[in-house]
């Protein structure tokens, strides 16, 4: 077997449909496209999620509650993973800066201390939150809790 000799599989290539190009093609005069309507002629986009006059899913589906628009989503550190954090990444400022670049939040999220496990060690917090449990706790073991907007 020579360079010049390799050929594609049988089968494995097509001819491409060339698409008004006369009728000797065999895919002249409509274009494939049929006779009339929208879908026949230039500029014809698919609507997103038309299902053909059926009745849209988005319609079919019941809806149940509501989504606050003004909600807060936290990021969430309790008390016990405080420790380890400290330990692993030696940080005793959680300030939003420290948890970014160590790569435990990302830039745009908020974080917020909550009291579930223990604090031994005097850390400083400047975080969005804190409940009020986790900064009896911080403020218990010598540490300081500053609400950052």
């Amino acid at each position: 077997m020579k360079l010049h000799e390799l050929r594609p599989a049988k089968g494995a290539t097509h001819k491409t449909k060339r698409i008004g190009r006369g009728d000797g093609s065999g895919h002249g005069g409509t274009s494939t496209k049929g006779t009339k309507g929208g879908q026949s002629r230039a500029g014809y986009k698919r609507k997103m999620a038309h299902e053909g006059g059926q009745m849209p899913i988005q319609r079919r589906i019941p809806k149940r509650g509501f989504k606050n628009p003004h909600r807060i989503e936290y990021k969430v550190l309790n008390l016990g993973q405080i420790e380890q954090l400290a330990e692993k990444y030696n940080i005793t400022e959680f300030s939003l800066e420290n948890l970014y670049i160590n790569g435990l939040i990302s830039q745009t999220d908020s974080v917020k201390i909550l009291g579930n496990g223990e604090i031994k060690n005097k850390y400083t917090f400047k975080v969005n939150a804190v409940s009020d449990k986790a900064k009896a706790a911080i403020e218990a073991a010598g540490g300081t809790v500053e609400i950052v907007k």
